[in-house]
């Protein structure tokens, strides 16, 4: 039996044999440990050593053959170039976000794995362990879990917040933390608390849709700043737009950018600040994907760098523990009252017995031990995909190389229309994201995002190949 909160023991067995093969204890065309000598090794079962041959399988790093056992695999050669940095028209524009509500990405059942929403599958989530702190909180806090609450939610979990802070490289205290029914609703408060209607927002570009929903239901305007696929928003293009702009906020998502992935590097971020107190402009930073790092350290986040108050943290537990539950929060800096305020107005507060479900789960040791778990599991799922695409699109296809999240961007070759993919798609079974959702001007007709928030099976394969042959039967 693995210890509580560890990895499976079919999983570290798995990630052991991964390590030799890395390390050249098993080369290309080696054979692995049978089941038979996996079971005298690590005194396992039989169901125990084929469940690791199998996440060895699913990793793409061996290959089993009828009769005669697991070979390592020589590995892909990605012939996947990286997109080149993005070039938007830089001048303010009224958003249109229709096409993010009219498309269906496949938002739905979350056994059922898709390529188009950016969500993750169940077997992500620790739902045992959390239904169980659930019912805690409902049988030992009843009248903090079923009375009315207000802003700016309840303590245990502000103080969980405050000191999760450390790890991104900001220090707060419990009162600046406002809990959120998850990032979007801190989003869309932080964005409110610092804008009126007709006001423009400086956006990297692409950026999430859910955001371009925002301003468009606020009534702003976007401009939109090129960025890079790996270091995210061109600084200097945004110090030029600052300059000429009466911009009233910038909104990005620096670490690990949804759909390109970028991660801003630390000098970048530093220099962010600067720029933002030069001109007194307020950041709204959307750092749902910063816990989610395929190796090394957490990411700092931009409100690392802050000193004035003019960043608008929003962060959540969405990505990392539970979608359904919808907490999140924000640290609005000098705007605490104004979003304290709009908190209340627009739906009083979030539920306590999550909050209180969550901020058990955190400080009893579970969340980091969750982390470390589905970070590789985010790590896997992303290099399979990598691969598929690299094996099934036409060689001129293009892709980020994301360190962290799970999403995943891809440039179709020339004479390839994103939207007609997802319609050819979308009659197959398969959603994706087509690359107009991301722009407020309608851009990137050739490029789609993927989703690689779920385990992965046959069948993703299978979608993936047939999304090649799509692609190809359209290219010029």
């Amino acid at each position: 039996m693995s210890a509580a909160g560890a990895a499976p023991l079919y999983e570290q067995i798995a990630d052991t044999l991964q390590a030799h093969i890395r390390s050249g204890v098993y080369r290309p065309g080696d054979r692995v440990p049978s089941v038979r000598k996996l079971r005298e090794q690590h005194r396992v079962s039989v169901a125990t050593a084929l469940a690791a041959l199998q996440v060895l399988e699913n990793r793409g790093l061996v290959a089993a053959r009828p009769q005669s056992g697991h070979y390592v695999r020589a590995p892909d050669r990605l012939h996947l170039r990286e997109p080149e940095p993005s070039t938007p028209p830089g001048v303010a524009c009224h958003v249109d976000a229709s096409l993010a509500v009219t498309l269906n990405l496949g938002i739905g059942d979350p056994h059922e794995p898709t390529l188009g929403a950016a969500v993750q599958g169940i077997e992500l989530v620790p739902v045992d362990a959390l239904n169980r702190l659930l019912g805690q909180a409902l049988r030992f806090q009843p009248s903090a879990c079923h009375s009315y609450d207000a802003p700016p939610g309840t303590l245990a979990l502000r103080q969980t917040v405050a000191r999760r802070g450390l790890d991104a490289g900001y220090a707060v205290s419990p009162d600046d933390v406002v809990i959120t029914s998850g990032a979007k609703e801190a989003v869309y408060l932080s964005i409110r608390a610092v804008t009126r209607p007709g006001d423009t927002v400086a956006i990297e570009s692409p950026t999430y849709y859910a955001l371009l929903e925002v301003l468009a239901s606020l009534g702003l305007r976007a401009v939109e700043i090129a960025s890079h696929p790996r270091h995210g928003i061109d600084l200097d293009q945004l110090a030029d737009v600052l300059r000429t702009e009466p911009v009233a906020a910038v909104a990005l998502v620096p670490t690990y950018a949804n759909p390109t992935g970028s991660c801003m590097p630390d000098a970048a971020k530093a220099r962010l600040v600067r720029l933002l107190e030069t001109h007194d402009v307020p950041l709204v930073e959307d750092d749902v994907y910063g816990d989610l790092a395929f190796s090394g350290p957490r990411p700092r986040a931009v409100k690392a760098f802050d000193r004035r108050g003019l960043v608008l943290y929003c962060g959540s537990y969405s990505k990392t523990l539970s979608p359904g539950l919808r907490v999140g929060w924000a640290i609005p800096g000098r705007y605490r009252d104004q979003l304290q305020l709009l908190k209340l107005v627009v739906n009083q507060a979030t539920a306590p017995a999550p909050q209180l479900a969550i901020a058990a789960f955190v400080d009893g040791g579970g969340f980091d031990r969750h982390l470390r778990r589905v970070r590789r599991m985010y790590r896997d799922q992303m290099d399979a995909t990598l691969r598929a695409v690299s094996r099934h699109f036409p060689p001129q296809t293009c892709a980020t190389r994301p360190d962290g999240g799970h999403v995943l961007w891809l440039q179709l070759p020339d004479g390839v229309d994103a939207l007609e993919l997802h319609g050819a798609a979308a009659a197959a079974g398969i959603r994706i994201a087509p690359g107009p959702m991301f722009s407020p001007s309608g851009g990137y007709r050739d490029f789609v995002r993927l989703n690689t928030g779920f385990p992965w099976r046959p069948s993703t394969e299978r979608q993936i190949e047939h999304l090649g042959h799509l692609v190809t039967a359209r290219r010029r």
